[in-house]
């Protein structure tokens, strides 16, 4: 509904398109603005509200409103996912703001029940995660950039320097640069992903020998288990499963920021 609404406002002529809600509400505007002239203001109101803390936006949505007036549009690039038919076509393709998640986050994202979430907010996903961590198989898929391939059972592509609202997964990583930060976690044991947990919330996981973070401007993901489901999610909201393809498309929004951030 939301991204409709955008859709129309864009389409109309509407110079500003204001969203109050979390980073899955921003997903579906951004897809109803993504290469139109229209201007996306943020009043932030969800969970773990990455693109909102990215910018330095107030987290009370009234106090943001207030300031709204002081902040001055800048035109930014998106990421582009677009998934891959059976037959080998393409599939669909949707825009995304600050990250795409694939294989055990997405996971999680599949399994979390949207009432345990509104209720609970960010803790749901922790219990969730490690509830699904005795569970999920971790297959692996490849991941193709740059004239190489990673292996991987978890990857993290960002345009953000934040996951999940406050961990720093992507050190480097600039909403304003056009490229991507890919942080892969490459393995299988579930016990190995306990040691992943802590080394992120330390800001220590990049000196772990099987974690890699590198720059690219598109990636192609493939499962290589056969007959393996590997979901994606796009901004914390469940999307697809592999194949996919995901791209930097540059000069794709205009938003709103506040002046300390418009000269960055």
């Amino acid at each position: 509904m939301a991204g409709g609404l955008a859709r129309t406002a864009a389409a109309q002529g509407d110079d500003l398109v204001l969203v109050c809600g979390g980073d899955g509400t921003i997903n579906e505007v951004i897809n109803g603005l993504a290469q139109t002239s229209a201007t996306l203001g943020i009043l932030p109101g969800g969970t773990a509200n990455i693109f909102a803390k990215e910018l330095a936006l107030p987290h009370n949505p009234v106090r943001a409103a207030r300031e709204l007036g002081q902040w001055i549009p800048r035109r930014i690039a998106l990421g582009r996912a677009t998934s891959v038919k059976n037959g080998g076509g393409p599939g669909e393709i949707r825009y995304f703001l600050s990250l795409a998640g694939i294989g055990f986050d997405a996971y999680i994202v599949h399994k979390l029940a949207p009432d345990f979430k509104e209720r609970w907010g960010l803790l749901a996903y922790v219990w969730e995660a490690i509830r699904q961590a005795f569970r999920y198989p971790f297959p692996v898929f490849a991941c193709r950039m740059n004239d190489i391939e990673l292996s991987a059972s978890f990857a993290v592509v960002q345009r953000t320097e934040r996951y999940a609202g406050w961990l720093h997964v992507a050190p480097g990583a600039d909403v304003f640069s056009p490229r991507f930060e890919v942080c892969a976690f490459k393995s299988r044991r579930w016990m190995r992903y306990f040691l992943y947990a802590a080394a992120v919330v330390l800001r220590q996981h990049l000196r772990l020998k099987d974690v890699e973070l590198r720059p690219t401007e598109r990636i192609e993901c493939i499962a290589t288990v056969p007959d393996s489901r590997v979901y994606f999610e796009l901004d914390g909201e469940r999307v697809g499963q592999l194949p996919a393809t995901f791209e930097i498309v540059p000069d794709a929004l205009t938003v709103l920021v506040p002046s300390k951030k418009s000269s960055q």
